[in-house]
């Protein structure tokens, strides 16, 4: 692939300064892209849901944040961190103004607004890029992870959301998170400072999407991310209506549960960086999905949610922050420099459509069988498939490498 050279814009910056900046940057646009979530519930009373439309409703944002990571990581290895996260955050700002002052007066206005909130959950795509460049290679696992911990950006939403509304008023967190957008963008553009030497490819874009697709390291990773970054996902934007379905919690501590399994989650995504730059990411990865499929079999029998049910979510959240953690310091390890934006697309994007499908998998079986068993049970066939891959290719080739 044919790069050019360029000049050292990050020359006296300090990375760790840019790497808080850019984890900043990314919980602030999922921040943005998660408000639909604790508000589910809200909309399908008003509205008159159906579960899949509730599904729906939160779903498209996933769906439309991870196709569009694709381009976005392709344009962040051309243009760099330094342009692009400010980009996204003032494009988001636009759909989020628009669902709080007049997109939510029906399902599809909110579905309207939510495919342009997916925006927001593109900015993963431009921050790995970003920071793996900063780090050497020996500390990129570790940098990456800290870098994961911006997607907490859903539990401010969780735990902010419901209760600005019901002190304030509808428009309230929309409103609020526009501002800090805002704010985070003239930062960014001030502050942020592309790495030293950073390698630009200047190739056509759908020329690095090809040659990406071709990487083995592209499609193991994605397949890898969309059950670990996936489960987390879907767990953080489905787990307030399952709380609320299966074990009849009021919203605000269904919500604020859901805060606590995403925080579990953003806290052991570096901790699976840091432990993939000691061991091979395949064995992090091996045991993260082993603790998942037990976890997942547990809940299937809808245990007591104390302790039970408690400890089987915590669980999962450690081991989906720790999977997700691992995946990336693999990337980050093994795909080429100038093509990590890239790489970091297509494996973001299967990420996020692995938390597209199981909430509409829930809601529809939810909807026939009143019980969330057999999706449960689906969910620890997946990982216990993900764990074999771990194992048995991206396991294999680090001991061959090794």
């Amino acid at each position: 692939m044919t790069t050019t050279p360029q000049s050292a814009t990050g020359r006296g910056s300090n990375p760790n300064v840019m790497l808080a900046l850019a984890t900043i940057g990314f919980a602030v646009n999922f921040w943005a892209w998660a408000l639909l979530s604790p508000l589910a519930t809200k909309f399908t009373t008003s509205l008159h849901l159906s579960s899949f439309q509730q599904s729906l409703l939160v779903a498209v944002p996933v769906v439309v944040g991870s196709l569009g990571r694709i381009p976005i990581g392709a344009l962040t290895d051309r243009f760099g961190g330094r342009i692009m996260f400010p980009l996204v955050s003032i494009a988001t700002i636009v759909p989020v103004l628009y669902l709080g002052l007049v997109g939510h007066s029906s399902l599809a206005a909110i579905l309207v607004g939510g495919f342009f909130l997916g925006i927001g959950g593109t900015a993963f795509a431009v921050g790995v890029p970003f920071v793996n460049a900063w780090f050497p290679p020996e500390r990129r696992g570790f940098a990456v992870g800290v870098f994961g911990m911006g997607m907490g950006g859903t539990a401010i939403s969780a735990l902010t959301t419901v209760k600005l509304v019901d002190a304030n008023s509808l428009q309230t967190p929309f409103l609020i998170t526009a501002a800090v957008l805002a704010l985070y963008a003239g930062v960014a553009w001030l502050v942020l400072r592309d790495a030293p030497g950073r390698v630009v490819p200047a190739t056509p874009l759908a020329t690095r999407l090809a040659t990406t697709s071709r990487l083995r390291i592209t499609w193991q990773a994605a397949a890898l991310y969309a059950v670990a970054f996936g489960g987390y996902v879907a767990f953080s934007v489905y787990l307030p209506a399952y709380l609320k379905n299966a074990y009849g919690l009021t919203q605000a501590d269904a919500a604020n549960r859901m805060a606590g399994f995403v925080l579990l989650a953003v806290l052991m995504r570096p901790v699976g960086g840091w432990l993939s730059d000691r061991i091979p990411a395949g064995r992090v990865l091996a045991g993260a999905l082993g603790v998942v499929v037990l976890g997942a079999l547990a809940q299937s029998f809808t245990p007591g949610l104390a302790p039970v049910g408690t400890v089987a979510f915590l669980a999962m959240a450690a081991a989906l922050g720790t999977g997700s953690g691992a995946t990336f310091a693999l990337v980050a390890q093994k795909a080429p420099a100038n093509q990590v934006g890239s790489v970091t697309g297509v494996v973001g994007a299967a990420g996020g459509l692995g938390g597209f499908v199981p909430p509409l998998v829930m809601g529809s079986i939810y909807g026939s069988y009143h019980s969330y068993a057999l999706g449960l049970v689906l969910l620890a066939v997946v990982a216990g498939a993900a764990l074999l891959l771990s194992v048995l290719s991206v396991g294999r080739r680090e001991a061959v490498a090794a």
